[in-house]
């Protein structure tokens, strides 16, 4: 019996944005081979206002309704061919690329949710789609997706080129480990993506490095042996794997995203949650600010 296809479901507002995070999709070696399922949830006219037609003076105002609400699906799916030629113009094969339009049902994030139940190996969306207010970082859309998708990777896509080299944060928690596996299962195959382990311990002041570097070399050997096990069982090149330790440093995502830009790394890559694994938050405090600290930057995050 042939394997199962990957699947990656690209969810896409109409907004230029969404065709960066399409071009992303289409450039990224990692999807290659994959079924990618363009998905879009439309904001149709609720039924009940169509009730007017029954009000004689509401007639006209209601098949005018009905018209522009025509013209915007008919924009969608020129909207959403475009996207399928994006990717077929980056190599994808026609049958690997499918277009999904929706009427809402339950929300947008909720309708997006109920579908990434489908088999689907990771959702692909931006940080931001249509909204454009300056102070806001992610949008209410992906916030929710980040939010309640507990069950799948959730990919955000950045504005920075892709490369293949790709910092992973590790803590030695069941999330990081997860976020390796995820790394090793999507890129090993290829083997020709660079990896480096990163491994961030927070301190207060210079103080208490000279101790935290003694106990943090220590503590991260394992950690890294694991890691560097995983990616290498799948494909991996041993010279395409680094390791660093990090310590004394007030914030812990500040620091991962510091390494990813001053080292060139591409992509981030974290676990849903960490070793502070607290149940009141949706995700891990470090992965939170990670997505927001890194405003130009893709990040993985893992579950």
């Amino acid at each position: 019996m042939a394997p199962r296809q990957k699947r990656l479901l690209l969810a896409v507002d109409g907004s230029d944005r969404a065709l960066q995070t399409v071009r992303y999709a289409g450039e990224e070696e990692a999807f290659r081979g994959m079924k990618i399922v363009l998905f879009h949830v439309f904001n149709n006219i609720p039924d009940a206002y169509y009730d007017l037609e029954k009000e004689p003076k509401s007639v006209k105002v209601v098949r005018h309704v009905r018209s522009w609400e025509a013209e915007q699906k008919k924009n969608m799916r020129t909207y959403m061919e475009q996207a399928r030629q994006m990717l077929l113009d980056a190599g994808h094969a026609a049958s690997a690329v499918d277009i999904k339009i929706q009427n809402r049902k339950k929300g947008v994030a909720r309708d997006i949710i109920i579908e990434a139940h489908n088999g689907y190996e990771a959702v692909l969306t931006r940080r931001r789609g249509f909204t454009d207010l300056k102070n806001v970082t992610v949008g209410s859309v992906t916030n929710k997706l980040l939010e309640k998708l507990s069950f799948t990777p959730v990919l955000i896509a950045g504005r920075k080129p892709i490369n293949k080299k790709v910092l992973v944060a590790v803590d030695g928690s069941p999330g990081a480990t997860k976020a390796v596996q995820f790394v090793a299962d999507m890129l090993g195959p290829l083997g020709n993506y660079q990896v480096r382990l990163l491994h961030v311990v927070r301190g207060i002041s210079k103080s208490d490095v000279d101790a935290l570097d003694a106990n943090a070399i220590d503590q991260t050997e394992p950690i890294f042996e694991s890691a560097v096990g995983i990616l290498k069982a799948a494909g991996f090149d041993p010279e395409n794997i680094s390791t660093k330790t990090v310590t004394g440093v007030i914030s812990r995502a500040g620091a991962i995203v510091k390494m990813a830009e001053k080292g060139g790394w591409g992509t981030i890559v974290v676990g849903r949650r960490g070793l502070s694994n607290v149940s009141d938050f949706f995700m891990g405090r470090v992965s939170n600010k990670v997505i927001h600290v890194g405003r130009k930057e893709t990040v993985w995050v893992v579950t």
